[in-house]
């Protein structure tokens, strides 16, 4: 019950705290938006007829993988557009700490093994772009 109570108080004041922050007149300025967490919006795009490979990777490992190594996962996304694609977004609390999770997670036995598996029928992934991306001092997401 304690714990409970404690939880409670703890998420009333985080959810007071970002009230007041984003109150109107609010005196948040571009460089602290800028500050904030950075953004990474991968675009990757894949093999014909191997998008569901590479949503089964995400799926069954790279996630986990993401998270154990210090990344915060933010979306997925399949463009209408381009139906061999996905993009997704990931955050980080400073390039350093980006720097740091992608060496853990490329060192990382386990998605060694995860990528070596599902590229056993043939390339998955042929192209991958990447963009960096801050928030705005108006933005809901830092």
């Amino acid at each position: 019950m304690k714990s409970r109570i404690l939880l409670a108080v703890s998420l009333l004041s985080i959810l007071c705290g970002a009230t007041l922050l984003l109150q109107p007149g609010s005196k948040v300025s571009a460089d602290e938006g800028l500050k904030a967490r950075v953004f990474e919006m991968r675009t990757y795009t894949t093999a014909e007829g191997r998008l569901d490979v590479l949503h089964k990777r995400f799926r069954e490992h790279t996630n986990y993988l993401f998270v154990k190594h210090g990344m915060t996962l933010i979306g997925y996304w399949t463009p209408t557009d381009k139906p061999e694609t996905l993009v997704y977004i990931l955050a980080y609390p400073n390039m350093e700490a980006r720097k740091k999770s992608w060496k853990g997670f490329m060192g990382d036995e386990a998605w060694k093994k995860a990528w070596a598996d599902s590229k056993k029928d043939g390339p998955v992934v042929t192209k991958v772009e990447a963009q960096f991306l801050n928030p705005t001092d108006y933005s809901p997401i830092r």
